[in-house]
């Protein structure tokens, strides 16, 4: 992203989730997934509810459009505020452990999920995870940081961008390597 665009271009450029889902109580899921695309103007409310609609069976939330935040399990609500940030189709993704609250089979439908988008679209994003392997599964760099102050302490370059994921012989290598930065430094995974 260029650094001479205005700030207001800038802010509109990436889509951030937060490790916290920050769905609102009062909106169903159908309306909270929608939310992003309709603050942020892209569409109508009835158009961003209707892109929405489309892949709520994809996140698992097909027949849950009407339920509110909490008659929702914590792995339902961060794959509600997975596809509002996805939704609208940032050229950066800004993402804190969006997968931390799923459960294994969940995860990886969802990893594989953004991975595709990833392979087949010109997004770019920034994943925070302490999963080492999920790290590895769905970036194409890995970046190493240390404890306190938080610095870069490795980088580990896991394949080019529209190359397959690592496979078992090579993703246990590269997992040693991320895993021997983080020793070395003292950091946790």
């Amino acid at each position: 992203m260029s650094a001479d665009l205005d700030p207001e271009t800038r802010r509109f450029s990436c889509g951030y989730m937060f490790q916290q889902d920050l769905l609102f109580p009062w909106r169903n899921v159908l309306d909270n997934a929608a939310l992003g695309l309709e603050v942020s103007g892209a569409c109508s409310r009835g158009e961003a509810r209707s892109r929405a609609r489309e892949l709520l069976p994809r996140f698992g939330l097909e027949g849950f459009e009407s339920h509110h935040p909490a008659e929702l399990s914590g792995g339902m609500r961060q794959r509600v505020a997975l596809l509002r940030t996805l939704l609208l189709r940032r050229p950066l993704l800004l993402l804190d452990e969006p997968f931390a609250a799923l459960d294994a089979l969940t995860r990886r439908e969802l990893q594989d999920w953004l991975r595709d988008t990833w392979t087949t679209g010109s997004e770019a994003a920034l994943l925070v995870t302490h999963d080492v392997r999920e790290a590895i599964y769905l970036a194409n760099r890995v970046y190493v940081m240390s404890s306190r102050p938080g610095t870069v302490v490795a980088e580990i370059e896991v394949r080019q961008r529209d190359a397959p994921p690592p496979h078992a012989v090579e993703l246990a290598g590269l997992e040693e390597r991320v895993l021997s930065a983080l020793h070395l430094q003292g950091a946790t995974p």
